[in-house]
């Protein structure tokens, strides 16, 4: 009988459930990977038959980091089914909302979710290990305990607008439930400073926002971190270094194609919400990437798949027009059979294919050059991704380089902010359907509802983690973190922590477990609670 050996690589304090992350080697190297959520959640039926308006409640409960983002694409969906109108203060206040919750869960994850598998004894031959080390290892890591606490002023300014974090309700369709006064408005610049002189230009980058927003391409970022001894010792210094030298940069690749639904919509530019005039709206834009060409986003091209998941089986379909899941009888979940049915997690497909969701998507879409005016420029990631394609290491730089973006956003909408002027329009409820996106912490996310004789028939949520733990769909296609996994050299199969970085660089919203099998006599060698 095999010995199964469990370890405890860094704490993952999350509530979304459980994902197994099942490996298979030879010779050292993933020959294929199956990513299994596995537990059954259900938040589409207990939707089913509600009021409308009860997604404000209960949807931003569906994850304990990113409820705000919940919230955000529920008020939205019925802001189109409802044909509402919303004051330029009420985008601002919803941007508001979603930048802080984004900002404050790029220090929380790096330092307690991912930068702790690189203090792993795989790497403590390398030069650059002991002050990784000292910096990064869990709990005892001076910039961990530090990043970590830092971590928690955004979601004070988001409670400031939003009464509370996690778990707000202040997103109303026609607008915000929010009264700000200019008292609230001036802590809110006071808590943001802070954040900005006690971490993000203090400890994370070791200059000023403005000089690291002159970064245009990867030459420019080197340059950067050799400029001078702060920037060069900063924390994102030490990260890209490390990461270098550690070899982030050479696994991890992915599926290859992207998706980003965009997120912040211009306070003038989306005053009477309608599906269609959203991307033209958005300040972090949408699209979908093959690889060689960017392309309109449609949420109509995407289609959810179930035959491996534990639901019974219908065709692929649209959220609009697929039906709420169901389960298939629990006998036939005693034996998984990765052949058959695998995960409770559908998967989510774009034009028919696997497509990747999350920060490194929304940096190549900021590389468009065919981006409106008021929409992001930035071509750092279109050289990087021409250099060096995705890894684990270009994941990772994706995520933490959109903080220094992000602070200045915020306070730019804090100065738009009329105190005089309206915050919210009742609308006029009625039957129809709806759409509301967002791009999450963690990518692209969105709910779909239709409404009948005044109640909720119909609800679907896709969110980043569909995208990207989903399973294999009725080609046989794999998800994006399968295909990540797939090529990875695993250095020693009683500690593969390679798979650990491959999953944690997606930022998967549930708890990780590996189990990694020999290809050959299938035995598993081991099992990582991650």
């Amino acid at each position: 009988m095999a010995t199964i050996k469990e370890l405890n690589i860094s704490p993952v304090g999350r509530v979304e459930g459980d994902l197994d992350v099942k490996v298979y080697m030879e010779n050292g190297v993933v020959t294929r990977a199956h990513t299994q959520a596995s537990m059954f959640r259900g938040f589409e039926r207990i939707m089913q038959g509600k009021d409308p308006q009860a997604g404000l409640i209960v949807t931003p409960r569906i994850c304990g980091i990113c409820g705000g983002s919940h919230l955000y694409c529920a008020s939205s969906a019925l802001d189109t089914a409802w044909g509402t109108t919303l004051p330029p203060n009420a985008l601002l206040l919803r941007a508001l909302g979603q930048a802080c919750e984004t900002i404050q869960s790029i220090p929380r994850w790096f330092y307690a979710i991912f930068a702790t598998d690189m203090a792993n004894k795989k790497f403590a031959n390398k030069k650059l290990y002991d002050e990784v080390v000292r910096r990064f290892a869990a709990y005892v890591g001076t910039s961990f305990q530090s990043g970590v606490t830092a971590s928690g002023r955004p979601v004070e300014v988001y409670a400031l607008f939003g009464g509370q974090w996690p778990h707000s309700s202040y997103m109303v369709p026609g607008g915000v439930m929010s009264a700000p006064t200019l008292k609230d408005i001036t802590r809110a610049y006071a808590i943001m400073n802070q954040f900005r002189n006690d971490w993000l230009e203090t400890t994370w980058l070791g200059c000023s926002i403005e000089r690291y927003q002159q970064i245009k391409s990867w030459d420019d970022l080197m340059a950067w971190v050799n400029e001078n001894e702060s920037q060069f010792n900063s924390d994102l210094g030490l990260f890209i270094r490390a990461s270098l030298e550690f070899g982030l940069d050479k696994f991890g690749q992915g599926c290859g194609k992207y998706i980003a639904y965009g997120t912040y919509l211009h306070k003038d530019r989306y005053n009477h919400p309608t599906v269609d005039g959203r991307n033209q709206a958005l300040i972090s834009p949408s699209g979908f990437f093959d690889g060689k060409l960017y392309h309109a986003f449609n949420h109509l091209d995407i289609m959810e798949h179930v035959k491996h998941t534990w639901f019974e089986d219908t065709a692929a379909a649209h959220p609009w027009k697929e039906p709420l899941p169901t389960p298939v009888p629990s006998q036939n979940l005693a034996h998984t059979n990765f052949d058959d049915k695998y995960s409770w997690s559908k998967a989510p497909r774009y034009q028919g294919h696997s497509a990747e969701a999350g920060p490194l998507a929304r940096m190549i879409m900021a590389a468009n050059p065919a981006n409106l005016d008021h929409q992001i420029h930035d071509p750092l990631f279109g050289d990087i991704m021409q250099k060096f394609g995705p890894s684990v290491f270009t994941r990772t730089l994706a995520r933490v380089h959109e903080a220094p973006r992000l602070f200045n956003y915020i306070h730019e909408w804090l100065g738009q902010i009329r105190l005089d002027d309206e915050f919210y329009i009742k609308p006029e409820e009625k039957d129809g359907i709806g759409f509301g996106a967002t791009e999450a912490a963690r990518g692209a996310l969105a709910h779909w509802i239709e409404i009948k004789d005044g109640v909720i028939k119909n609800y679907q949520v896709i969110a980043p983690t569909t995208w990207n733990v989903g399973p294999n769909d009725d080609s046989g296609q794999s998800g994006p973190i399968e295909a990540a996994l797939e090529g990875t050299e695993i250095e020693d199969s009683n500690d593969p922590v390679e798979v650990g970085m491959v999953a944690r660089s997606f930022d998967s919203c549930l708890v990780c477990t590996v189990h990694a099998h020999d290809e050959k006599s299938g035995k598993e060698l081991a099992k990582f609670k991650l």
